[in-house]
């Protein structure tokens, strides 16, 4: 039987690499959440009377769904998790994940002062009878501390008598004066309360960064005058903050103490009328300017430290799995795929896809009709594109050896972008993922490397089966490895050396016909 191309899709990856945050202002997107939830039945399998509970719970979900009342889906969701776990859902706990931080400057200057307000994002069924009291603290985690590592307390904040309990009319308003504060990342709490019970806590994560003001009005105005690709390498880290501060854009995807300290390097360099490209090999971060979305994107490149203007290179173009960003590919997986690029020679591009949850063109679920994801999924793609684009214009590739890979999401965005622009890839490689049967015939003649783990929770493996048999019907050359017990992500790294293998045997692009 052919599996459900929706139902599948609906559990595509939520990447296991996705970097922890704590507290992201950005909420969590509903298809995260539905990659979250599926793979959390999968892996519980719930029976009896919690599986009537989850049920029902997905019935409703469903409704909220077709009505696109995202407040409701997230409650629902909240309140899925929780059962599964074998917790109970209690008013509590219904408040809790009610509760949401925001501010206007999640990355702060010490100089001015800063504030944030704790809202909801639906109404909750408790009873309140009296207003609440919030309790207020700074924290930090200890430099290399893991997500779950306790933080030490910085600052309190303040204690808050008489603070509303409809905080969707009237959200709770905090200011905080940051001036003795050093430079790092912290995280904000809010425990609300009602006399001695608690309610719940909400966290938000912010950096603290001296001379923020002065290092923006810097890269502002020698961005105005750089010519293209220097002036989004520039303006980069003030558009992202931008984008941060507007809740588009999750702060865990953006390090403004990295970002902000590499586009003043670069400024150095620009000031001494320099470029500040030339002669850099190695593991790189860049930028361009997506004239469609208005914003400037960020991608990870690996270069080899013998590269040579004069000797082009084969290309590789990763796209990552749902949840995840550029660097994913770079820092996770044992760090693997640069090391192997470096080894065998290649350039390693890697787009964040717009969005962490862009689907690279591809509709993964969540409301139909919904303009803002038709949007995105359109501006995923094309950045991929142009990151392509941008890589061969600024290094010498063999245009013979373009290569383009993903892991999950990032599969299933390979299978459809190869489909769109087959004429573009020498192979592919694919990892936990899923494509449409249908496209075989148009992709037949590209050479594929596909894995996947029998045991997968998150993506079944009958989606990469299906594929591949297609695949073969229409003659296609595939190598496919399909991992006993492998689950969603362990299969991923040990596979990267048969892929470059694989790339290196299909050294000269098909010729697709049309």
């Amino acid at each position: 039987m052919i599996p459900n191309l929706r139902i599948l899709v609906a559990v595509a990856l939520l990447a296991a690499t996705t970097a922890p945050r704590a507290g992201a202002q950005a909420p969590v997107g509903i298809l995260s959440l539905n990659v979250r939830h599926s793979t959390l039945k999968n892996t519980t399998r719930p029976t009896g009377d919690l599986k009537a509970v989850v049920d029902s719970i997905d019935v409703q979900i469903g409704a909220a769904a077709k009505l696109g009342r995202t407040s409701e889906i997230r409650r629902l969701y909240a309140h899925a998790a929780t059962v599964l776990a074998r917790r109970p859902w209690t008013p509590e706990a219904e408040f809790a994940s009610s509760l949401v931080s925001r501010t206007d400057r999640q990355v702060a200057d010490p100089a001015r002062p800063w504030s944030m307000r704790v809202e909801q994002i639906y109404a909750p069924s408790i009873q309140l009878d009296r207003p609440l009291v919030a309790r207020a603290t700074l924290r930090q985690r200890a430099a290399g501390g893991l997500p779950n590592t306790p933080m030490t307390v910085v600052k309190q904040l303040g204690t808050f008598d008489g603070v509303p309990r409809d905080l969707r009319d009237t959200p709770f308003m905090l200011e905080a004066d940051l001036h003795d504060v050093a430079d790092g990342s912290y995280v904000v709490s809010v425990e609300l309360l009602d006399n001695a019970r608690t309610l719940g806590t909400t966290s938000l994560g912010i950096v603290v960064r001296t001379g923020l003001d002065a290092s923006i009005a810097r890269l502002e105005a020698a961005a105005a005058k750089a010519p293209e690709p220097v002036r989004s390498d520039l303006i980069f880290p003030v558009d992202r903050l931008r984008n941060v501060n507007l809740n588009r854009i999750a702060l865990g995807t953006f390090n403004p103490a990295r970002d902000f300290a590499a586009a003043e390097s670069l400024l150095v360099a620009v000031n001494a009328r320099k470029d500040p490209w030339s002669g850099r090999t190695g593991d790189l971060k860049q930028h361009y300017l997506l004239e469609a979305a208005g914003e400037v994107m960020p991608y990870r490149v690996y270069v080899p430290k013998g590269y040579m203007p004069s000797k082009p290179l084969p290309l590789i173009i990763a796209l990552h799995g749902l949840g995840a960003t550029e660097d994913s590919f770079f820092d996770q997986y044992g760090k693997r795929l640069p090391a192997l690029a470096e080894e065998r020679g290649y350039i390693v591009a890697a787009p964040l896809g717009y969005r962490v949850d862009g689907g690279y063109g591809v509709s993964l679920g969540g409301p139909s009709g919904d303009p803002a994801a038709a949007r995105a999924r359109t501006l995923s793609e094309q950045d991929v594109m142009q990151v392509l684009q941008s890589v061969r214009l600024r290094y010498k590739v063999d245009d013979r050896r373009i290569y383009l890979m993903g892991h999950s999401m990032g599969a299933i965005g390979t299978w459809a972008i190869a489909a769109k622009t087959p004429d573009q890839w020498t192979a592919l490689g694919l990892f936990s993922g899923f494509g449409v049967a249908s496209t075989a015939r148009t992709i037949g003649g590209i050479p594929q490397f596909v894995v996947h783990g029998d045991a997968d929770p998150t993506v079944p493996v009958g989606g990469s089966r299906l594929m591949v048999a297609a695949l073969k019907g229409v003659g296609a050359v595939v190598q496919y490895v399909e991992v006993p017990g492998g689950d969603h992500s362990n299969v991923v790294e040990p596979h990267f050396a048969a892929m470059f293998d694989f790339f290196d045997k299909h050294a000269q692009r098909p010729v697709v016909k049309p």
